[in-house]
């Protein structure tokens, strides 16, 4: 089975951390009142990273990654490979540091998103999987019934909970100051057709958050666990 990368996520039209790249879905709020209820769950700042039975990749499908950052990651998959048949997991890779440091890290690897053929599973779905094979999921900030929300309510608490620190305690990484979360996405709680992925995933991004630039892999150091963290 071949396996085709994680969507480009498109960004809420009031999202300020944009590049000249990026993508609005400006029919978002037509999109949302489809869903019957809208997950929350905070942006980590890392490497997009798959789990499936063919490797473990990174953002292009094209082969399996071979990156020093992704090794412990590799490992952890040879014991999960033969049992994953056509479910693929997608999470953020944390194990290096990318423009925030997460204090707080029990574990390097965080599920966002699960996928079966050509359909993405829905929250409870990827919960229950992820479960099963001992895999952590990012934070959920949120949980809300579409039908109780307006437009203007769900731009104030995305908003708002773009103004909090990471549930992992989140550092500048240049500066060494503490930060916001890099930001917050939202996507449909039910499962949706590969297809439809673009109309039932949104990010909001911090304003000024520091994109790596492309050097950063030659010096890269490794998040340190909250264990190794006493003396810091």
């Amino acid at each position: 089975m071949d396996s085709t990368k994680y969507g480009r996520t498109y960004h809420f039209p009031f999202s300020p951390g944009t590049n000249s790249d990026d993508r609005f879905n400006q029919h978002y709020w037509t999109d949302i009142q489809s869903f019957h209820q809208l997950l929350y769950t905070e942006k980590l700042d890392g490497e997009n990273n798959c789990l499936s039975q063919r490797g473990v990749f990174a953002r292009s499908h094209a082969a399996p990654t071979t990156s020093p950052w992704t090794a412990q990651l590799r490992e952890y998959w040879t014991r999960l490979k033969n049992d994953l048949h056509d479910l693929e997991f997608f999470g953020e890779n944390l194990y290096a540091v990318h423009s925030i440091e997460y204090r707080k890290l029990e574990h390097y690897y965080y599920v966002f998103a699960a996928r079966i053929k050509d359909q993405w599973l829905s929250w409870e779905e990827v919960t229950f999987y992820a479960s099963l094979f001992d895999l952590p999921m990012v934070p959920v900030l949120k949980l809300e019934n579409v039908k109780n929300m307006s437009e203007q309510q769900l731009q104030l608490s995305v908003e708002n909970l773009a103004t909090q620190p990471s549930v992992f305690g989140s550092v500048d990484a240049k500066t060494g100051h503490m930060c916001t979360m890099e930001g917050v996405v939202c996507r449909n709680v039910d499962a949706y057709p590969v297809g439809k992925f673009q109309h039932n995933v949104f990010k909001y991004v911090r304003k000024g958050h520091v994109q790596t630039d492309e050097h950063w892999t030659k010096s890269w150091r490794r998040t340190k666990m909250v264990w190794e963290r006493k003396d810091d």
